[in-house]
């Protein structure tokens, strides 16, 4: 489906870690690997609250089931590779799991992108206009939009992943990454028209990206014009109260990502992209079930409840 004709290549090289000094690597693969585990376990501990929990049967956590579970799928394409790479001397990757890879991550970052921004639409709708929210939020509203959201990922996916991998690849093989990204990808492709498919699929995803990124600002925007008029203190609290964990993720998600892909160009070492590179991709999935655990009480409150009575169940 990708053209693997059109490349002359049947494997690549993530270079990625092998650049740093090797007794280093241990540490990091330990640190990672935690990381990983406690990500797995903190989105897994959400999205079984949630489905146990009958009081958390609403849009708000239907959309956070779907975050989490979009962020499960994201580090599953990235990490495991990763701490393989961190502990190996063969760094190989082949076309088509290079293909396969760039595809998911591109298919989760995506839906992890457009769930954030339904999510902040769901906080809109239910902060400015309340007495519409049922209507505007109905259970089957709102399962269409998380489909929509994963549809949408998964285009996105196929069509950077097809743009980039009809390109040919002449040599060398060497991918100046941790894990089949675009930008080090297209370094390696040769051909003509090269700079215009990576112009292409930059503006992409920039547009879609920022695109998210207004409509939730535009979202945010009512929502704090809608709290100031709450005439309590308490009130205002409360209404804030149910969006701040969102908020919070939203500003770590874009933030880190701005540091990423918004960089200014210019001479950059290897260990200084790959560590930038890993707050996105490990470090922002770390910190996200943490956000919405500590940050969001109903959530805690149905954690402690669910799973304490089931370690501690009372007596008769």
């Amino acid at each position: 489906m990708l053209g693997r004709n059109h490349s002359t290549m049947s494997e690549f090289i993530l270079v990625g870690f092998s650049t740093f000094p090797r007794h280093l690597l241990p540490a990091f693969f330990l640190l990672f690997l935690l990381m990983y585990l406690f990500t797995l376990l903190g989105n897994l501990l959400i999205t079984a609250t949630v489905w146990s929990e009958r009081s958390l049967h609403t849009p708000m956590y239907l959309f956070l089931c779907a975050l989490s579970t979009s962020e499960i799928l994201y580090t599953l394409a990235i990490t495991p590779r990763l701490l393989t790479d961190l502990l190996s001397t063969r760094h190989t990757i082949a076309w088509a799991a290079c293909a396969s890879q760039m595809f998911f991550s591109f298919t989760f970052g995506f839906t992890h992108s457009f769930l954030l921004t339904v999510m902040g639409y769901d906080r809109y709708v239910a902060i400015c206009h309340p007495l519409h929210y049922h209507v505007l939020m109905s259970p089957h509203g709102s399962a269409c939009l998380v489909a929509w959201t994963w549809a949408g990922g998964s285009v996105m996916g196929l069509v950077v992943t097809m743009a980039i991998f009809h390109l040919t690849f002449c040599g060398p093989n060497e991918i100046h990454h941790f894990f089949c990204h675009v930008p080090p990808v297209v370094k390696l492709a040769c051909g003509t028209n090269v700079p215009a498919v990576a112009l292409g699929v930059g503006l992409v995803c920039i547009t879609v990206l920022l695109g998210c990124c207004l409509l939730i600002l535009l979202s945010y925007t009512f929502i704090v014009a809608a709290i100031l008029r709450i005439p309590s203190a308490e009130g205002r609290h409360k209404a804030f109260s149910t969006c701040a964990s969102h908020l919070t993720v939203v500003i770590v998600h874009y933030g880190f990502a701005s540091v990423v892909y918004l960089k200014l160009k210019g001479p950059q070492s290897l260990e200084g992209d790959t560590l930038m590179a890993i707050t996105y991709t490990v470090l922002t999935p770390f910190l996200s079930p943490i956000i919405f655990s500590l940050r969001n009480k109903e959530l805690k409150t149905a954690m402690k409840k669910t799973f304490l009575s089931k370690l501690y169940p009372q007596r008769s």
